[in-house]
C-alpha cells in the first residue's frame, strides 16, 4: 500500500478517535509491544511504515474494520460515523426486524424508504 496514503489513513483515524500520540503510544506499551512517539509520527509523515503487525493492532485500536471503507474515508472531507457497539448492535435488530422499520422510519421522521437507498 502507498505510504502517503497509510500516513493518512493513520493520521485521520488517530484524530477521529480523539487519541494523542501519546496515548497511542500508550496502548503499545500495554499490549506489551512498545512503540515509541516518534516511530508513530514516523508513520503518520510517510517517512515509514508500520509492521503487518503494528498495522493490524492500529486497525483495531482505531475501529477500523474496513480497509477500503476507511481508504475512501480518510480521503474524503466529509466525517465518517464509527458505531458504538451498542449501536451495531441496534443496527442488527433493525436489520432482523424488517416488520418494524417502516413505524420507526415514521417515529424517526425519516423520509427515505430503506429498500429505495439499496438500489
Amino acid at each position: 500500500m502507498d505510504t502517503k496514503l497509510v500516513s493518512r489513513i493513520l493520521k485521520y483515524y488517530r484524530k477521529l478517535n480523539h487519541l494523542s500520540v501519546k496515548e497511542v503510544a500508550e496502548q503499545f506499551q500495554q499490549s506489551k509491544h512498545p512503540v515509541a512517539k516518534k516511530t508513530i509520527y514516523g508513520w503518520e509523515s510517510g517517512q515509514t511504515q508500520p509492521s503487518a503487525d503494528n498495522f493490524i493492532f492500529l486497525c483495531n485500536l482505531y475501529h477500523i474494520n474496513n480497509l477500503s471503507e476507511a481508504i475512501e474515508n480518510s480521503t474524503q472531507v466529509k466525517t465518517p460515523v464509527i458505531p458504538t457497539a451498542w449501536e451495531r448492535n441496534l443496527l442488527l435488530s433493525y436489520r432482523e426486524h424488517p416488520e418494524y422499520q417502516a413505524a420507526i422510519h415514521k417515529l424517526l421522521e425519516l423520509d427515505s424508504n430503506p429498500k429505495q437507498e439499496e438500489s
